[in-house]
């Protein structure tokens, strides 16, 4: 923590200069244990990404996610607007996960496992380091008049970065569109001139975010670092300096007796600035702009190695641990966020493993009453929507009554047997007869669907209304 008690750090934006004119960031390529571990894991997150839409289960893809044409495959499993409670539920239940994960790890997500991040830091950094070479050669080249050689290196990496960008919005249109339709869009390119300029547009999209927006993203655009302020507290771990270690802080001299001089393990190298992605000096304590990435972690480390110092001075830390030497992960507000996570994945689970593979909608048709029939019975009339939720079709499905028994069903256009085929929505009209001397007024009835086997699928209750005398 800066010991001169200056907080100006925090009335001003790191990638903003005193004109307010953009102060571009040109970290050091890191290097360390902790970059391998995240270079790992983004290799599989990646590896993830890219063939998840193009995997299929039981003929139908691994993860969809069809917004205009209402159809959504996660696991390979098919789901409708019908299962939105899910799908809201499961959005409560990451929400209520990442705000524990702030809670007891802060912005660990960030720096691991957010897409901007792991594109950007992963991919297009990388490229950047490969055509324009580490942090020196990178300004040197930004300072540089447009001359061949900046036109090459720059050319070069931009236009890689578009095809990257290409190749992003290919996966991402495979999520949203369906797999089967990219492939043959790009067997037939010049079949569709709108599909085109709604592809280049998001294609461009992503290469303002990556070639120049960069880290504003995570500082302007992104709500979740402002949510770190609220969620974090002393006793959350994070990338955090070791201020009592650290301080006083000074350069190295050779023969030097540092703890007779007052001053700590920090040597005043700035090394843990130049490699942050964000530009900002980890030492002056928690900030807006940090996204956890470990980047000043590994380099602080190289520096106590070459100076025979015990590795740590930056690393994963509350400021509880650091204050007293200990920690406190299991707080009241961990503990709350805890028994409401477990509560809602138990409801999620439950409702997962009862969810019917036919759906049974049955509602009144809208303008009718009733009809009285000759026989002496009274006659309602529904619209029933039927969804086969399955990779399977479904043969010889019947409508029946369950409450109350004594009634008769029949369904307009068919023998009252319905076939489905995988994932078919069927809409038809349902003929409902109960004897009058019986009902008066409106009474609840349930239908139920059951397959050829005689088991019931699913049910639904609705209204029966008959004369009131």
């Amino acid at each position: 923590m800066n010991t001169n008690n200056n907080e100006s750090f925090r009335d001003s934006i790191g990638t903003i200069n005193e004109e307010g004119l953009r102060n571009w960031i040109h970290p050091k390529k890191p290097k360390g244990r902790y970059y391998n571990y995240r270079t790992i894991l983004s290799l599989i997150l990646l590896a993830a990404f890219i063939i998840g839409p193009f995997i299929k289960v039981n003929g139908e893809q691994f993860m969809l996610f069809n917004i205009l044409e209402r159809k959504f495959h996660i696991f390979g499993r098919p789901f409708f607007p019908q299962d939105f409670y899910l799908l809201a539920l499961a959005a409560v239940i990451s929400l209520v996960f990442l705000v524990l994960f702030t809670v007891v790890y802060g912005r660990i997500f960030c720096g691991w496992l957010c897409p901007q991040t792991i594109f950007m830091e992963m991919v297009f950094r990388k490229i950047e380091y490969l055509f324009e070479g580490d942090r020196p050669k990178q300004i040197k080249l930004d300072r540089m008049e447009w001359n061949a050689e900046k036109l090459r290196k720059r050319g070069l990496k931009w236009v890689v970065f578009y095809l990257i960008s290409l190749g992003i919005t290919t996966v991402m249109l495979a999520y949203v569109a369906g797999a089967d339709y990219v492939i043959d869009f790009w067997k037939h390119p010049f079949a569709d001139v709108k599909a085109w300029l709604i592809y280049l547009a998001f294609t461009t999209v992503f290469f303002f975010v990556f070639a120049w927006f960069r880290e504003q993203v995570c500082i302007i655009a992104c709500p979740y670092g402002r949510l770190q302020g609220v969620l974090t507290d002393e006793n959350t771990i994070m990338v955090a300096y070791d201020y009592k270690r650290g301080e006083k802080r000074g350069p190295m001299r050779k023969g030097q007796d540092r703890e007779a001089e007052g001053l700590g393990d920090c040597i005043d190298c700035k090394q843990c600035v130049q490699v942050c992605p964000t530009g900002i000096d980890i030492r002056n304590g928690t900030q807006l702009e940090c996204i956890n990435c470990t980047a000043c972690m590994d380099a602080c480390d190289a520096i106590m190695d070459s100076i025979s110092k015990p590795r740590g001075l930056i690393r994963y830390a509350s400021k509880v641990s650091i204050e007293e030497g200990h920690s406190k992960i299991f707080t009241p507000r961990v503990k709350f966020y805890t028994v409401v996570l477990i509560a809602l994945m138990s409801i999620f689970v439950y409702l997962f493993a009862n969810r019917p593979e036919v759906d049974l909608k049955v509602l009144r048709t809208r303008g009718q009453v009733f009809t009285e029939l000759p026989n002496g019975q009274i006659q309602n009339m529904y619209q029933a929507t039927i969804i086969n939720k399955s990779n399977h079709p479904y043969q010889d499905l019947q409508v029946k009554l369950i409450e109350p028994k004594d009634g008769k069903i029949t369904i307009s256009g068919t023998q009252n047997e319905l076939d489905l085929k995988k994932e078919e929505v069927k809409q038809v009209i349902i003929f409902i007869e109960l004897p009058r001397n019986k009902f008066h007024g409106k009474k609840k009835i349930k239908l139920g669907i059951y397959d050829d086997k005689g088991k019931l699928l699913d049910d639904y209750k609705t209204v029966f209304i008959a004369p009131v005398r």
